[in-house]
């Protein structure tokens, strides 16, 4: 087995045929549960931890992904999904609201790639694979924060 191929392939979910970036950040949305599962109350700190030691390390694999697949940004290269959706939660305290809409945002951001998501793309290797997904997480957290005020004022509490 190929450690590598298998952390930047999201656990080999990168290799299913259809919507791998989704099924990438499912897998990242599961984490992220199984996370707050363990840490309790320190969940909020522990995908600090996670996304501040994973960061690095992804860029490096983005790096060693390109060569391994001989292209730039594989799509079977699902770790920028996965490190782009802890960022999105990063700060927030656990709900599971909150996580489905972290994913729904995140996703929708990584998607239509607003300004300047698309520009970000162009860097080559891993911070290539990794800033577009690092931003549009950045862009989904700021929504998410912006809803929860938004949901406080009017006295909604999520579950």
């Amino acid at each position: 087995m190929n450690w590598k191929e298998f952390l930047f392939t999201g656990l080999y979910t990168g290799y299913f045929p259809k919507g791998s970036g989704t099924v990438g950040a499912l897998l990242a949305l599961l984490l992220y549960v199984i996370l707050h599962q363990i840490c309790g109350r320190y969940g909020v700190l522990a995908n600090v931890v996670l996304v501040a030691l994973v960061t690095y390390p992804a860029i490096k694999l983005g790096d060693d992904a390109e060569i391994y697949f001989a292209q730039k940004d594989p799509q079977e290269v699902v770790l920028d999904e996965m490190l782009g959706f802890w960022v999105t939660m990063l700060f927030h305290p656990f709900s599971w609201s909150t996580a489905v809409m972290g994913f729904f945002f995140f996703r929708l951001f990584d998607i239509i790639k607003p300004y300047p998501i698309r520009k970000l793309e162009h860097f080559r290797g891993g911070l290539g694979i990794m800033i577009d997904d690092i931003i549009a997480g950045v862009y989904a957290n700021i929504t998410i924060a912006i809803i929860m005020v938004i949901m406080k004022a009017y006295g909604i509490v999520l579950v």
